[in-house]
């Protein structure tokens, strides 16, 4: 069975910072114990062997277990945490690069792919995997094993996986990562704004025309991508980069406020804690006795 291959291999390989010999791969292994990572999703492929992962972004909340698999194909602010299945949870995980699928798509016979859709998808999305696309995985994990293959069938491989992506129930979404001009690239525009300008206040209608929308329609698109209002996507990223500081011990909790945005040091903490669950000043404190967790061990 390739989902008991895959476990194997998984556990073999698990290293705590996540990497492997082959580029953009990653192998991961959870305890249930381990606590909530914040952070951004990045655009991946997750794929869940054994145990089960909760991602919860914006107000949505996604679960995906053993012979599941998630992509994100914009980078979000989010909360992952492991089930408690009983056993570790053991995931493959693969960036996804636009270019990467634009180039497959030149290649690709639209005839073969599902039409591309009019408006833009849900930014993530969880589907039960095929067995072409874990046969395709456990070959390429078995290359972890023999670094004299690795160079020459490793791309190849990773194409494949890629291509049963792009030609399965999720490939419209992935479809759109690669094409320069989708909606989910201009709304991917706006996102990555606010990520490089999250400490500067902004006004709606800035976005829509970085989009090339109207308010009206960059509103719906960007609901649609991301399951938050821009606003609320920024707070998102404002608090996410206030813990990243505290947990480095660089500056006050005021002081970190500022830092990212808030004039309100009340309205800071307020919101901090209603995000993280804790104080700022005692999140921070909790945070800095924990041991580093991976940044990409979100999805």
């Amino acid at each position: 069975m390739p989902l008991e291959e895959m476990c194997a291999l998984l556990d073999r390989h698990a290293r705590p910072d996540l990497s492997t010999a082959i580029d953009d791969v990653q192998v991961c292994r959870f305890e249930h114990t381990d606590p909530p990572v914040s952070g951004m999703s990045g655009t991946v492929l997750a794929v869940i062997a054994q145990g089960g992962k909760r991602l919860a972004l914006g107000e949505r909340l996604y679960e995906y277990r053993a012979g599941q698999y998630l992509v994100t194909s914009v980078d979000l602010p989010g909360t992952g945490q492991v089930m408690d299945t009983g056993q570790a949870t053991l995931a493959f995980g693969m960036a996804l690069h636009p270019a990467d699928i634009a180039a497959l798509l030149l290649d690709a016979d639209p005839d073969d792919l599902p039409a591309a859709p009019r408006t833009p998808q849900a930014g993530v999305a969880v589907t039960d995997a095929p067995a072409e696309l874990l046969d395709a995985i456990v070959r390429l994990l078995r290359l972890l094993d023999r670094p004299g293959d690795r160079k020459i069938l490793a791309p190849m491989i990773k194409r494949e996986i890629l291509w049963r992506l792009l030609s399965g129930p999720q490939g419209p979404a992935i479809r759109q990562l690669g094409l320069a001009d989708s909606s989910l690239t201009h709304i991917t525009r706006t996102v990555r704004w606010i990520r490089e300008n999250y400490a500067e206040p902004f006004r709606v209608e800035q976005l829509a025309h970085l989009a090339g929308m109207s308010v009206s329609a960059f509103h719906r698109n960007f609901q649609a991508v991301t399951g938050m209002s821009p606003i609320r996507f920024q707070k998102h990223i404002r608090l996410q980069e206030a813990r990243l500081l505290l947990a480095g011990g660089g500056a006050d909790v005021t002081g970190v406020g500022h830092a990212v945005g808030y004039d309100s040091s009340s309205q800071f903490s307020r919101e901090y804690r209603r995000m993280f669950g804790t104080p700022p000043s005692q999140d921070a404190v909790q945070l800095r006795a924990q041991p580093a967790v991976p940044a990409s061990a979100l999805p």
